[in-house]
């Protein structure tokens, strides 16, 4: 099959992806949007909270916040940017363009909640789906814009590079420069070239890494893993965030239970229904999570029970119902009635603080490689998220991107090359082989680098980890390549990446909290 050509090549579908699609689009360029599923598969489509908007008050108290969210670790210029331009990015896109449907009040105003960590209620919501709201608003307006061609049910394999991709003997020499990636698309029996001017990792986060998560299916890292192979900078890979409230149950999957209703005045209690939080931090429930999921950690270790609660008592059951629909319905098809009693809940895997590195228009250290979104760290968020900024850097960091890129492709010229043709062998791979790699991974992150780790459990992850790095680099050589092998491939390789981050900080601080071999088993 003969190589795709298009200005930029987007590999993500998410709401950071999407919209720097349709910014990019509605300029004149040329986008192939490459998605493991299509929007609906992303992380963002899981956000249930809301989306920070309103400021007006003071917006200082919100750089405020999210700078102490992360422990004082925040690049303050990457907090302005966000306080001062992401407003306006909401109005533009999601209010005045799109018109999503957020909870207004009886006079027709934005509702507005507040979540952990905010001093103030500034965020807007639909309900607990306001991911979902979101991404249907905006894949719609992807589907209805020319230019923009989607590739779903595909995955990004490796960068192009000039030093590694192509046969000219002197692009060795040339500064570190992408021109688009190898990809498995799904009407092509073997790998295709995407050739691109501009190309722009939005592949989220890698939450699933770890035996539990709140993440998406295939959210093991891509984009860290393919820009770590070509060179590309990464930073602060050990600050991954647990979302303290999960739903518990020995029978039942895992899944998010948004920081909003505590934010509504839920609180958290342990199984003899003490406000264990009360003595933790002065905003008890409302605590950073990375203090509530150690807290949390804490009482499942002194007690020896499997969860911790959140009670609801304080709210109204219609309240309830109306409010939070998607988590009332969910919670009773796991047997659990909210309205009446409390909802079991633990810490798992969330949020990716760090990843690739940026500037504030989502320029990496390699030449015409951007990244936006979770698999993208500007340093907005330090050591440790404040809830309800991911949407919000999403916006963001897409405008800013997507303005840059259309500014450097009408006034630079690009080198690009047909890169070698890739030969693929004809071996099958073993699934069973890979799930089992797989789960080893997630086994062996859940175990020794999770919310409270050791020099010692890092490095037994790292040794474990070492070895099936080899293993599996062994048999991706050989065998043909699918969505499973590749998941499987970055998967080891970002795992890896988070434990040798891990391992040189030595300061607990935000997510990454350490303690002494001697103290994990006393």
């Amino acid at each position: 099959m003969d190589s795709i050509h298009t200005d930029c090549l987007v590999i993500g579908a998410g709401l950071a992806g999407s919209a720097y699609a349709l910014h990019a689009a509605q300029a004149g360029l040329d986008v192939q949007l490459l998605s493991l599923g299509g929007p609906y598969q992303a992380n963002s489509d899981q956000a249930q909270g809301g989306i920070i908007y309103d400021t007006s008050a003071r917006p200082e108290l919100l750089a405020q916040d999210i700078i102490s969210a992360s422990g004082g670790t925040a690049n303050p210029a990457a907090v302005q940017q966000l306080v001062q331009q992401g407003p306006a990015a909401v109005r533009e896109l999601l209010l005045d363009k799109l018109n999503v449907a957020f909870d207004r009040q009886h006079d027709g105003a934005l509702e507005l909640t507040r979540e952990g960590g905010h001093s103030a209620r500034r965020i807007i919501h639909a309900r607990d789906l306001t991911g979902h709201a979101i991404l249907a608003a905006v894949a719609a307006c992807v589907d209805s814009t020319p230019r923009i061609t989607q590739q779903t049910e595909s995955v990004a394999i490796d960068l192009l590079t000039l030093s590694h991709n192509t046969d000219t003997p002197a692009d060795r020499y040339a500064p570190l420069t992408c021109f688009g990636a190898y990809a498995l698309t799904a009407d092509a029996a073997d790998p295709v070239a995407i050739i691109a001017r501009k190309t722009v990792l939005a592949t989220g986060g890698l939450g699933q890494i770890f035996q539990y998560s709140t993440n998406q299916p295939g959210t093991i890292g891509h984009g860290i893993a393919m820009a770590y192979r070509v060179g590309a900078r990464l930073i602060d890979l050990e600050y991954v965030q647990f979302h303290p409230t999960v739903f518990y149950s020995q029978n039942a999957p895992r899944f998010l239970i948004t920081e909003a209703l505590r934010g509504e005045g839920a609180v958290l209690v342990n199984g003899q229904g003490e406000h264990f939080m009360e003595a933790v931090h002065p905003r008890a429930s409302l605590a950073p999570r990375d203090i509530v999921s150690r807290a949390i950690q804490h009482q499942l270790v002194v007690s020896g029970e499997p969860c911790v609660y959140l009670d609801l008592a304080a709210l109204e059951a219609d309240f309830i119902r109306d409010r939070f629909p998607f988590i009332y319905r969910r919670c009773k098809e796991c047997g659990v009635d909210i309205t009446s009693e409390p909802i079991p809940v633990v810490p798992a895997a969330h949020y990716s603080c760090g990843g690739v590195h940026t500037d504030l228009n989502g320029r990496t250290n390699v030449r015409h490689l951007n990244a936006i979104g979770e698999s993208a760290c500007t340093g907005l968020h330090g050591a440790n998220r404040l809830a309800s900024t991911s949407l919000l850097e999403c916006l963001t960091g897409a405008k800013f991107t997507a303005m840059a890129d259309i500014r450097a492709i009408g006034e630079q010229d690009f080198r690009l090359p047909e890169p070698r043709l890739w030969k693929s062998p004809r071996r099958e791979a073993d699934p069973t082989l890979i799930q089992q790699d797989l789960n080893l991974v997630q086994q062996t992150m859940w175990n020794y680098v999770g919310v409270v780790r050791s020099r010692r459990r890092l490095a037994r992850a790292r040794r474990i980890l070492l070895e099936l790095r080899e293993e599996v680099q062994s048999f991706y050589r050989d065998c043909r390549l699918s969505r499973e092998l590749i998941e499987l491939r970055n998967a080891v390789q970002t795992a890896l990446l988070v434990v040798h981050a891990a391992s040189l900080n030595p300061q607990s601080k935000g997510c990454h909290f350490v303690t002494s071999d001697q103290d994990m088993v006393s």
